[in-house]
């Protein structure tokens, strides 16, 4: 069976997160084409003339970017629709000519649903300008489109990066600081300046249909979306919280959930093992005045891992600066770092003698790195005092900023995790502060630091198995090598209700699969929690790890 073109649209997201995504998947064999909108931000081809930007980037609230495409300057704002396909095509040269002639006729064919060709003077190509223009056939044509693309050989085909950006309701008035496209005396529209009235989502749509058309027609196709549609028409309770109107929003109905009081299946009911070990992980933990998630987030798994001398001890305080709806961790205003947390963890894990070890913590958003030199901090110390331990970290996604990821990256933990939590559609409803493509190119650039790479999701929070099934397609496509996946528990009242208790089936089915996409391990059960059985977890990546180098 031909695989699926996996079309995905994730919203508004920087550009540097964008091209980083793009680079991972370029490196898979799967097909994407990504829709998004960028803030604004100014992007240099590389045959593109400095002098064509013709402002202080910044002057217009952008930023300035090399890129690798093709092209000379243009500009990226929210209304516009940017579409990076990242598909196969043939070795043969004439495939790359014909990718481009195939995305300008998809932009041709979109504009055409909503413009009158006849009344513009004609949609398409203008001769010896690259882009898609309207009014070819008057004396003043304007481009509605701009075309970049880049191509890699990998074998016996070639992978395509970058690719299009189609105005909607962009400001025109931004591109006033560059020369477009370096095309002097040209004029650059929209539809909007068209006169068509028209929510951008349905031009999306559109374009991402026409898209898989022109690319790769009969295929076909799987559409994730972090927009939900079906809340369009739906009116939202002035009265309600802004959770349950984020629910809403996602489509889940938050009157449907279960009852917080409702008994759980047999399968969530932990029993407790108060044994010695136990006692002596719990005093360890006291005597260093530490602070363990296991407590924080109300862990089911509590007894078992600390009986067996495991526990995830959580730095950068006890207090988020989010207020994700499944989380029970505090959300006061955070206080200072303690310069003297990380040796405490690191004497921590030398008297518990732990061979693996495992750091997560709080976002600290208040930060300028967002806490991660901190835990860079952490690993350091860890390693001096127990060099054989490996040492295991969940990250926030430090708001994106690459510089600050790097400091925990140039750490070298032997695994970096960063949960990805829920499905594109709840992204927005269950973690308000984080979103689905920045934590897949956190992810992403951890991979391409070499890092063993790990990711979580939870079922119960109103997701489809179908939802489930293709997160773990795009955690593989970016080279996540363990992913684990548990039940949402509802910690209180006040917190997101729970959908379904999800049957153990589903957990092995869902497992069965990721596995079938490569993922080296899938830790997935109803109990499953981000640190549950993490060194065995690893072990088992690290292994299929040295068997993929051996062959």
């Amino acid at each position: 069976m031909t695989p699926a073109l996996r079309i995905r649209h994730l919203g508004r997201v920087p550009y540097a997160e964008a091209r980083d995504l793009q680079r991972a998947l370029a490196s898979s064999e799967e097909d994407y084409v990504l829709l998004v909108e960028h803030p604004p931000v100014i992007t240099l081809g590389v045959h593109a003339e400095r002098r064509h930007v013709l402002v202080d980037p910044q002057s217009i609230g952008a930023e300035l970017v090399q890129t690798d495409r093709g092209g000379d300057v243009t500009l990226h704002a929210p209304g516009q629709i940017v579409a990076y396909p990242v598909i196969s095509i043939d070795i043969d040269p004439k495939a790359v000519a014909a990718h481009v002639t195939n995305m300008e006729q998809a932009v041709i064919d979109v504009v055409g649903q909503f413009v009158d060709e006849a009344a513009v003077d004609g949609i398409g190509r203008l001769d010896g300008y690259p882009g898609v223009w309207v009014g070819i056939r008057s004396d003043s044509p304007a481009k509605i489109a701009a075309l970049g693309v880049r191509n890699k050989r990998r074998g016996n085909y070639r992978r395509t990066e970058h690719g299009l950006a189609l105005n909607v309701t962009t400001d025109l008035t931004l591109f006033d600081a560059i020369v477009p496209c370096g095309i002097s005396g040209k004029a650059v529209t929209s539809l909007q300046a068209l006169g068509v009235s028209v929510d951008i989502r349905d031009v999306a749509d559109a374009l991402a249909a026409a898209l898989g058309d022109r690319l790769f027609p009969g295929r076909e196709r799987e559409i994730v979306s972090v927009d939900a549609r079906v809340a369009r028409d739906q009116v939202l309770m002035a009265d309600e919280s802004m959770s349950r109107r984020r629910l809403r929003g996602a489509g889940v109905d938050p009157d449907q959930g279960l009852e917080i009081s409702q008994r759980k299946p047999e399968w969530l009911r932990v029993p407790m093992q108060l044994g010695e070990r136990f006692a002596a992980t719990k005093s360890v933990v006291s005597d260093l005045g530490l602070v363990t998630v296991c407590e924080e987030a109300g862990c089911p798994n509590i007894s078992e891992c600390w009986s067996d001398g495991t526990a995830t001890f959580m730095v950068n305080g006890e207090r988020c600066t989010r207020a994700c709806g499944f989380c029970l961790v505090d959300t006061r205003h955070p206080l200072a770092l303690d310069a003297t947390e990380p040796q405490r963890v690191a004497e921590a894990v030398e008297r518990m003698g732990l061979a693996h070890a495992v750091i997560t913590c709080v976002a600290r958003d208040d930060l300028g790195d967002g806490g991660a030199g901190a835990i860079a901090e952490t690993i350091r110390a860890i390693r001096d005092r127990q060099p054989e331990t490996h040492v295991e970290v969940l990250i926030s996604d430090c708001k994106g900023d690459r510089a600050s990821q790097q400091l925990i990256f140039d750490a070298r933990p032997d695994v970096l995790n960063h949960n990805i939590e829920t499905v594109a559609r709840l992204q927005r409803a269950v973690r308000p502060s984080a979103g689905y493509a920045r934590s897949l190119t956190v992810l992403a650039r951890a991979v391409e630091q070499g890092l063993t790479t790990k990711s979580g999701l939870m079922l119960g929070l109103g997701e489809s198995d179908e939802e489930v099934i293709e997160t773990l397609r795009d955690l593989a496509s970016v080279g996540v090598s363990i992913v684990t996946i548990g039940q949402y528990l509802r910690p209180t009242a006040k917190h997101l209700p729970v959908a379904r208790y999800a049957d153990p089936a589903v957990f092995e089915a869902v497992a069965e699969i990721g596995r079938s996409f490569g993922l080296a391990h899938v830790q997935s059960s109803p109990l499953t929690r981000s640190s549950y059985h993490a060194r065995q977890a690893s072990e088992t990546a690290r292994g299929v790890a040295v068997a993929l180098r051996s062959r």
